[in-house]
């Protein structure tokens, strides 16, 4: 295991504040105490870390999820010396966890969580987002995330998930978000034009449609891609038109929805005409 440390910046929403993901692979490397603002959340996925933490020693393994209130002294360093350890981190800040709890910021008693499926999320969803941090999947996938960890492992108090009007809400900002497809607005910005929290609109959003705002407005992109593709437009040039980052986070996404790359699409319905 190489000694490897790789930061990533995602913005929550067009605009939007940053957040950082850290994507760490370590064989002895060994951290000074240090505190951080933010909440730090990560999930092991390789070897194992012993943290020193609150007077005690933490001790990671693939799976397990670490999180280190803001403001609390901790080291970090390889459980053995021959095994190293990988992890992968976002530093939060404390308005992320909030959003759809009761009272003030979390506290989690137990820094060592042990939620198969919550872990799985946060990883793929950091995986995802340190390869393309496209702002409107980071501001509809992370909050929600970071909510449900606070609800499931720390002192908060869930707030009530039934949204009044919650079809409405949902078309609202559908069409918002075709509309300025180019450049979505932040979810923050539309649920406060809306009255809400953006736990609120995220709740509202995947109640009625399903499927989380970023999910929505990548299939619509995709059906507009089709129609493009069809008409003989290149993949590179297609992904700029209906608002993708680049051919890459197209063709991630065609194939997702449509099971081909947009190149074998525009092929087939080429060679069709």
């Amino acid at each position: 295991m190489a000694e490897q440390a790789l930061w990533t910046r995602a913005r929550l929403g067009h605009g939007g504040p940053p957040l950082d993901l850290l994507t760490a692979n370590f064989r002895r490397h060994t951290y000074a105490p240090h505190a951080h603002d933010e909440y730090t959340i990560g999930v092991c996925v390789g070897g194992h870390e012993v943290i020193d933490y609150r007077g005690g020693h933490i001790r990671t393994g693939p799976g397990t999820i670490v999180v280190l209130d803001p403001g609390e002294m901790h080291t970090g360093g390889p459980g053995n010396a021959t095994d190293g350890y990988a992890y992968r981190a976002l530093y939060a800040d404390p308005s992320l966890l909030t959003d759809g709890i009761l009272g003030d910021r979390p506290y989690f008693h137990e820094p060592l969580l042990d939620d198969p499926e919550l872990a799985a999320a946060l990883r793929r969803a950091h995986t995802e987002l340190s390869a393309c941090p496209d702002p409107l999947e980071a501001e509809s996938r992370l909050p929600w995330l970071l909510t449900a960890l606070a609800r499931r492992h720390s002192t908060a108090r869930p707030v009530c998930d039934v949204i009044p009007g919650a079809g409405a809400i949902a078309l609202t900002v559908r069409d918002r978000l075709a509309d300025e497809l180019m450049a979505p607005p932040p979810l923050a910005c539309l649920a406060a034009d809306l009255g809400l929290s953006r736990y609120q609109l995220l709740r509202a959003f995947r109640t009625t449609m399903g499927i989380p705002p970023y999910a929505w407005l990548a299939q619509h992109r995709v059906n507009r891609a089709r129609t493009l593709l069809a008409a003989g437009l290149r993949p590179a040039e297609v992904a700029g038109l209906v608002g993708f980052a680049d051919q890459a986070h197209l063709t991630r996404w065609f194939r997702r929805v449509l099971g081909v790359t947009p190149a074998a699409y525009r092929n087939s319905v080429q060679d069709s005409r």
